[in-house]
């Protein structure tokens, strides 16, 4: 199964268990940063909904972690907040699903396109450094 595979499987709540936004990009890119799947896991428990309060989107929050463990340097971190901001008009959860609700994108839907969206461009990421 690819990363991406992965990641959509984990967003289908396999078996019932509910993974979040962030989870859902950790544990299909644990292998690349040093991390098991249990502890990429943990990592992420409470990064979903916007750490749990309507913060920062977990996507995109999982997204500067993986990067952050690849030795990624804090201007590329800096320029996929900016994008994702140009894209979707904020960052933080809260305003991100009020947006979607107002298009009538449903919450599940919404919150699936920006995991798998994040997914898309940890891959190009590393593919371009050859990992």
């Amino acid at each position: 199964m690819t990363r991406m595979e992965e990641v959509k499987y984990l967003r289908t709540e396999p078996n019932g268990r509910h993974y979040n936004c962030a989870q859902s990009l950790l544990v299909p890119f644990a292998s690349e940063v040093g991390l098991d799947k249990e502890q990429a896991d943990k990592l992420g428990s409470f990064f979903g909904s916007g750490m749990l309060h309507g913060s920062a989107c977990g996507a995109l929050s999982a997204t500067q972690m993986i990067l952050g463990m690849a030795g990624y340097d804090s201007q590329q971190a800096r320029q996929i907040i900016h994008d994702f901001r140009q894209r979707h008009q904020a960052t933080d959860c809260t305003t991100l699903l009020t947006l979607a609700k107002e298009q009538g994108i449903p919450r599940k839907d919404h919150c699936d396109a920006l995991v798998f969206e994040m997914a898309e461009l940890l891959e190009e990421i590393f593919a371009s450094k050859g990992e």
